[in-house]
């Protein structure tokens, strides 16, 4: 996901899409845990999309206040 999609997103669109990746992240752990990971470049990828994220949505919450 790119930084320019990011910022076009509201805090609960945001808050939702955290939300998604960060269940996706889980269950490739659990495919990695169990060596059925195909791709494990996506874990990085998932990582910093949250990571992104949640930098955009407390970047919401200061302009808020």
């Amino acid at each position: 996901m790119k930084a320019s999609e990011i910022k076009d997103l509201t805090v609960v669109e945001l808050q939702a899409k955290n939300r998604d990746l960060r269940q996706e992240l889980f269950n490739l752990r659990l495919q990695k845990a169990t060596s059925q990971l195909e791709k494990s470049s996506r874990l990085r990828t998932l990582r910093r999309d949250i990571a992104r994220i949640e930098t955009q949505i407390s970047v919401h919450r200061n302009k808020a206040v």
